[in-house]
């Protein structure tokens, strides 16, 4: 009973209600959305990103360039990850930059969607610990709207409102965050959920970076 409340209060304080904007208060020390600002703080890594790629530049050059590019600015996205996640994903070897951007809030949506559905097979267990549960109804919460906020943004992202676009992502990002440190408060509680809320976390990190590159 006092997990249940504890998440509760802290899901309320966390966000704010569905028909106005969320704001998530609970950030991750090891994932920190730091990439956006200090890409825009590296001038001569945006020059040599554009400056590499005049003209017209496909498949997996552009992939592997922009996420050396985004692994440089955020120590939170490996390279490999980025490059492995962009490549497997239909059509990326002749995408553009802006198409890899698109390409990554698909595949950000695609793990949303999935862990919604693994959550649910979660609760479904009757002896799961009472503690998980309240976390894992809190996670459900988080990515029941993650889902509509990452099909938002590309909205967004499409019409080329990249403000909006960074806000929805953002939400994204601090929900996986959010889902994954309610886990913490108890000790030696292992979060089922961390592979997938690291991966979403990622996924929506390539896409802000991705932003940040676009012209």
């Amino acid at each position: 009973m006092t997990r249940e409340i504890t998440c509760l209060h802290k899901y309320i304080i966390a966000t704010s209600p569905r028909k106005t904007k969320k704001v998530y208060a609970i950030p991750n020390k090891k994932m920190n959305r730091s990439f956006s600002p200090l890409l825009l703080s590296h001038p001569f890594i945006l020059f040599f990103f554009f400056s590499t790629f005049h003209g017209v530049v496909t498949g997996s050059t552009l992939i592997q360039k922009t996420c050396n590019v985004s692994a440089k600015t955020d120590p939170n996205l490996p390279s490999g990850f980025c490059v492995t996640s962009l490549q497997a994903a239909p059509a990326s070897e002749c995408a553009s930059l802006r198409g890899l951007g698109m390409i990554s809030m698909r595949l950000a949506g695609d793990n949303a969607t999935d862990t919604r559905c693994y959550i649910t097979r979660l609760l479904k267990n009757p002896t799961l610990n009472p503690f998980a549960r309240g976390c894992l109804v809190d996670c459900l919460d988080l990515y029941s709207d993650a889902i509509p906020d990452l099909a938002e943004a590309m909205k967004s992202y499409r019409a080329g409102r990249f403000d909006d676009a960074n806000i929805q992502v953002s939400a994204v990002m601090d929900a996986a965050s959010t889902c994954e440190d309610g886990f913490k408060e108890r000790r030696g509680l292992v979060s089922p959920l961390t592979k997938r809320n690291n991966d979403l976390f990622k996924l929506s990190a390539i896409t802000l970076s991705i932003m940040n590159l676009l012209p």
